[in-house]
């Protein structure tokens, strides 16, 4: 098979133009390719940029995963994973369909999956981290408000509708947070053990912030199944480099998500933070 540009001799099949346009994103697809080659597994990236915009898991999400998940050629499949979280009825949709069409699943986590990021590192069987890796609880807000600290309020200090809403809105994660652990990395585990899990991850008892930092060793103390890589093997170099090249393309280019595979790529622009 002869390499494609830059690393064999032959130009591109695109024109100059085009390829020079989208240069960057080739760039990235090979090491993808590279990065396939050492694991054997097909590797996916959904990657926002949490540092300039804010982008998060909205309901726009899932065609994009689909896609990428349509374009597989292998049954087992990597995700690289790095958002700050977003909407949960979003996150169900994209976790139907990495259950469904990813069921030999691992997610890596270069830098941070947050909140309802870290609901979707719940559908592998495995979580691939190192020491600048993080993941956090998952305990929902009701607007800027902490669902526990609606839930765990005097007596009459919440009006009756919205004590409702926050009830459903923390069954709802705790519902779906349940039956992927379930399902999943957690499935020899007794139901006792899964729900201690859940109710840690998801209410403010365990973990005193949504932004609370849970690392490789944390994670694995709870009974995920976590993967460490210690940040000087080489896989997990190639991974950090292809994450360190999705942060300044995105600020590069004003994107604020890019879902990418070694074939498919797709980006998204929105407005920066204020």
């Amino acid at each position: 098979m002869t390499e494609c540009f830059p690393r064999g001799k032959t130009i591109p099949a695109q024109s100059p133009l085009f390829w020079v346009t989208h240069k960057d994103r080739y760039l990235r697809q090979l090491l993808i390719k590279d990065i396939q080659e050492s694991t054997g597994r097909d590797l996916i990236v959904y990657f926002t940029d949490i540092d300039r915009t804010e982008a998060q898991i909205d309901p726009g999400d899932d065609q994009f995963f689909l896609e990428l998940l349509n374009a597989r050629k292998k049954e087992g499949v990597d995700l690289l994973l790095e958002t700050h979280g977003g909407f949960t009825d979003a996150t169900e949709k994209i976790c139907a369909l990495l259950r469904q069409l990813a069921p030999d699943l691992r997610v890596i986590v270069p830098r941070r999956a947050k909140s309802n990021g870290t609901v979707i590192a719940l559908c592998a069987k495995q979580i691939v981290m190192s020491a600048s890796s993080e993941l956090g609880p998952i305990d929902p807000n009701l607007g800027p408000t902490p669902i526990h600290f609606l839930l765990n309020a005097p007596a009459g200090a919440i009006d009756p509708l919205t004590l409702q809403i926050a009830q459903t809105f923390q069954a709802q994660t705790t519902k779906l947070a349940t039956v992927l652990l379930k399902s999943g990395m957690m499935s020899g585990k007794t139901p006792e053990e899964v729900d201690a899990v859940v109710k840690k991850l998801a209410s403010r008892d365990h973990y005193h912030s949504h932004g609370s930092v849970i690392d490789a060793s944390e994670a694995a103390s709870l009974g995920l199944n976590v993967l460490l890589l210690d940040s000087k093997d080489e896989l997990w170099q190639k991974l950090w480099l292809l994450r360190t090249m999705y942060a300044y393309d995105c600020n590069a280019h004003g994107y604020s998500k890019l879902f990418e595979g070694e074939l498919v790529s797709s980006a998204v622009t929105a407005k920066p933070k204020p």
